[in-house]
């Protein structure tokens, strides 16, 4: 085989998430807005706890080259696919607020039903119905 430009690793969520936190990995300005729905991040969330395969993340290393943040990359991973994913990821997960189209900030919480029958979805976009349980976890 020839010169193999790249390299295919596994890692799990928590060591993708901590990467985000610590900025190990940062999304680059050319990416586009965060455009997902509350219900794909929940699918999402499903898709993961199902041990379902949810895609690759691509990244690369690369010096001067512009963030999302504002700030110039120097030498962390940069997102190159997977923005949606990992975007969903910290807003579900770690709590960011993600801006929606009207540049607003705005949270995605999942709720998880650990007694969900078969037929029923174990996880939910958490609205007001789910408030009251929350302040009942909170209480505990």
């Amino acid at each position: 085989m020839g010169n193999q430009k790249y390299e295919i690793e596994k890692h799990s969520v928590d060591t993708i998430l901590s990467w985000i936190k610590t900025k190990e990995v940062v999304i680059p300005e050319i990416q586009r807005p965060f455009v997902w729905k509350a219900v794909q991040v929940r699918n999402l969330i499903d898709s993961l706890y199902n041990g379902y395969p949810v895609g690759y993340l691509i990244v690369s290393r690369s010096h001067d080259l512009k963030l999302k943040d504002g700030t110039i990359s120097k030498g962390q991973r940069i997102l190159i696919d997977g923005q949606q994913r990992v975007t969903a990821l910290t807003a579900a997960i770690l709590g960011r607020t993600v801006l929606n189209k009207e540049y607003q900030e705005r949270p995605i919480r999942i709720a998880y039903n650990p007694f969900a029958k078969e037929e029923e979805n174990a996880f939910e976009v958490q609205d007001q119905s789910h408030l009251k349980s929350k302040r009942w976890i909170d209480d505990i």
